[in-house]
């Protein structure tokens, strides 16, 4: 396939923030659109051979359109690809591929400020002496909100790719000890240094998820799993939001059947206003939500374009790589 013929369509250009696609733009006829709603996707397949995507979905019906039929690869801008249809995408002959660890480090540090927010509570902190909290205290310090250390305390982690890996690197130099959960749902034997995860959710003092959204892992964390935790625990989600059951974990919320959690990824993004996780934050002190962005440190997500435009280089060379189908 020729450069100068290659046509590369863009869908969601505004989830890569104030970078620009110049590099894209320089070597191959690129459209660029910022947004793209479920219902233009089709259109904005027509003529070209690659597209782009972050979180645009790819499913059977957009495959199986006339429009689609120039297309040869899928270039997700992303790691996870639960939103393309890969095996209608094997059987019309297109390509797709991901990028995989671009945002282990980025999605690691947040993960452990997350950590040290529920543990310490530096940013409730920051409010209280913003609402004058600390100016009426009779003794030179507030004690409102209990903190504890991490060092010593059980890290539970599901997913142990590159994220979760580096989660575990960060969190041993704050002295915690490691518990790696076994593959929920994985039939094979469960490796040496693997936990099954009933025994990761009783002992661990911290649970953080990092495995992808798969039908095995879909509410991995539902009302029976969350009994299993200690009232004390800790529960911190930075992979996908439906790895969650959301109604049994607000009841465990407020019910204190575990401590705390910190999400920053939720069912539906971007939420409606009366998405009940949103409303739950609002409500509850021992909950907090953000906005789908551990992922986007700038260097993330320089690094995830640079390895978007390899990769399509390489698909055009005939030596495609990071293939997922």
């Amino acid at each position: 396939m020729s450069h100068q013929r290659t046509r590369i369509v863009f869908l969601d250009a505004a989830t890569y923030g104030d970078l620009f696609l110049d590099q894209f733009a320089n070597r191959w006829d690129c459209t660029v659109h910022q947004v793209t709603n479920p219902d233009e996707t089709i259109q904005r397949l027509a003529g070209h051979s690659v597209v782009v995507t972050n979180k645009v979905v790819i499913d059977g019906v957009v495959l199986a359109a006339p429009q689609a039929q120039d297309l040869k690869l899928i270039a997700v801008a992303a790691t996870g690809t639960d939103i393309i249809d890969r095996q209608e995408a094997a059987k019309r002959g297109v390509k797709v591929c991901n990028v995989p660890g671009y945002a282990a480090q980025s999605v690691a540090q947040f993960t452990m400020a997350l950590i040290l927010e529920l543990t310490t509570r530096v940013g409730i902190y920051g409010e209280a002496v913003k609402a004058g909290e600390w100016q009426k205290s009779p003794v030179f310090s507030l004690l409102t909100y209990p903190t504890v250390e991490l060092n010593g305390k059980k890290l539970g982690i599901v997913g142990y790719g590159n994220i979760g890996q580096t989660v575990a690197k960060m969190a041993l130099g704050f002295g915690m000890e490691i518990l790696i959960s076994a593959r929920p749902g994985s039939q094979s034997p469960v490796p040496r240094d693997r936990v099954p995860l009933e025994q990761v959710l009783r002992g661990a003092d911290v649970v953080s998820l990092h495995c992808p959204l798969t039908p095995e892992t879909k509410n991995l964390i539902n009302e029976q799993s969350l009994k299993l935790m200690k009232p004390t625990a800790f529960l911190i989600n930075t992979a996908r939001g439906a790895l969650i059951d959301e109604a049994a974990l607000i009841e465990a919320l407020r019910r204190k059947r575990i401590a705390a959690a910190a999400l920053d990824v939720i069912s539906k993004e971007p939420p409606p206003a009366d998405h009940p996780m949103v409303l739950a934050a609002k409500e509850l002190n021992n909950l907090i939500v953000t906005p789908h962005t551990a992922w986007s440190a700038r260097e993330a997500r320089e690094r995830l374009l640079r390895e978007v435009e390899e990769n399509i280089s390489l698909f055009l060379r005939g030596e495609p790589r990071n293939l997922v189908n």
